[in-house]
């Protein structure tokens, strides 16, 4: 889960202040106490931690706190506003010119996911019915080029290229006109790295900045290295004045120290955030909902968006229907279930979920495995089964047990959870004609 342990902390820290009736100025020096050890050990740059402890303190101890009728909740009001702040107070958009090709420069060290941040990017802008070229620039790392023309075939977006014996100001500049050329209005440079910050690099990044003028200069960034990431973007900030960080891996960083500092430190945004290795997990960074799942308040709105991404309207509304008319087979289970994996990792779709304790949800075993068994129990049904589970007889439940291997077991216990379900849904479209009959509140109307 996105910064676990800093969560955990966190949340426990603050936790000790909710259930008072009256604090004094003792009680949230404690809490600001573990707070700050809670920051500093997820790697969050010392000045950002002293700056953020005293901001919150100054506000704290303030009387809109001290005389409140629940001032523990108000504490936990402001770090969730100072933390907001911290990461940029709201989201921060992509800069698109008045005149196309918008051209966004990609940088970053070797390793940061620069190449597949590229072709993630131009995902997300083509399902903003934008037109993306991707161009590789990357001369000098073996199979960079091979690698941009494999990401951009999984994304269906074209890839410039002319090979690696050309320099990459030159391709860049090529790449541009290609664009222009081509009706593409976004042309995403992928430039080379190096395992480390060196003159040759940024020498080269600037001359290409330089010939082509980019709209956007994106910084890739590994959230996962921590402090490293931003004594990172500082360089690359003061070398070519970056418009904004992408930080990768962060589904994978419990800690949060890159996320939380290099706002403060570069004073640039954090634009996107890579939540998983598919070529759809690019996300726009929203510091708001990111401060409130952090402090266990879950993430509504991201949620929706998700949900709305991966449902089908149309098929939700037929759903409704054949609910209605107790229609409902295993078909609709499984259309269900495989839209149901499109959120994401179910543990991070449930910490979404305000007022879920996250410390619970760790010894949660929310096994995505047991949802690729039910898929294959139900893929090994035939039509006519699935349209009436009835007929599945003993002999037949072998047959689905060896075709899906799982064990009759298994199987069984599906069909009686499906079997539950369907009870289930016919009591509740029951109780909806008996409330529509009698009126709202159940009584009948006069």
């Amino acid at each position: 889960m996105v910064f676990e342990s800093l969560s955990e902390k966190l949340q426990n820290a603050l936790g000790k202040l909710k259930g008072k009736g009256k604090l004094t100025e003792k009680d949230v020096d404690i809490a600001m106490r573990e707070v700050k050890l809670a920051l500093l050990e997820a790697d969050v740059n010392f000045k950002v931690v002293k700056k953020f402890i005293n901001d919150v303190k100054e506000r704290a101890v303030g009387s809109e706190v001290m005389e409140s009728l629940t001032p523990g909740q108000q504490v936990i009001k402001i770090v969730n506003e100072e933390l907001t702040k911290l990461m940029g107070e709201s989201e921060s958009k992509l800069e698109f010119s008045s005149n196309p090709p918008t051209v966004i420069l990609m940088c970053g060290l070797q390793g940061a996911g620069k190449t597949t941040t590229a072709g993630k990017l131009a995902l997300l802008l083509k399902k903003q019915n934008k037109r993306p070229l991707l161009v590789a620039c990357d001369v000098y790392r073996p199979a960079a080029i091979k690698q941009l023309e494999v990401v951009g075939e999984r994304v269906s977006v074209p890839v410039f290229t002319m090979g690696d014996k050309n320099d990459p100001v030159d391709i860049a500049k090529a790449g541009v006109e290609h664009g222009k050329k081509n009706g593409n209005d976004i042309v995403i440079i992928d430039t080379a790295g190096r395992l480390h910050i060196d003159e040759n690099l940024m020498e080269e990044l600037q001359n290409i900045k330089e010939a082509v003028n980019p709209r956007e200069i994106l910084l890739v960034v590994d959230s996962m290295t921590g402090q490293d990431a931003v004594t990172v973007a500082e360089t690359f900030n003061e070398k070519l004045d970056i418009t904004g960080v992408v930080l990768t891996k962060l589904d994978g960083d419990a800690r949060g120290g890159a996320a939380l500092s290099i706002r403060a430190v570069t004073e640039k945004p954090i634009k996107f955030a890579g939540m998983g290795e598919k070529m759809e997990q690019l996300e726009p960074f929203h510091p708001d909902r990111m401060a409130s799942r952090i402090l266990g308040m879950g993430d509504v709105l991201s949620l929706i968006e998700k949900a709305q991404e991966s449902f089908d309207a149309k098929k939700a509304q037929e759903l409704e229907k054949r609910i209605r008319n107790q229609q409902f087979t295993f078909d609709d289970f499984l259309d269900q279930l495989e839209q149901m994996k499109n959120l994401g990792p179910l543990d991070e779709v449930i910490g979404m979920i305000p007022g879920v304790n996250t410390k619970k949800l760790k010894d949660l075993n929310v096994d995505e495995k047991e949802l690729d068994r039910i898929q294959a129990i139900i893929q090994s049904m035939t039509p006519k089964e699935r349209e009436d589970p009835s007929i599945i007889d003993s002999s037949r439940r072998k047959r689905i047990a060896n075709g899906s291997g799982t064990s009759v077991q298994e199987v069984n216990k599906l069909l009686k959870q499906f079997k539950e379900t369907k009870k289930m849904m016919k009591k509740f479209t029951d109780m909806e004609k008996t409330i529509k009959k009698k009126g709202k509140f159940g009584f009948p109307f006069f």
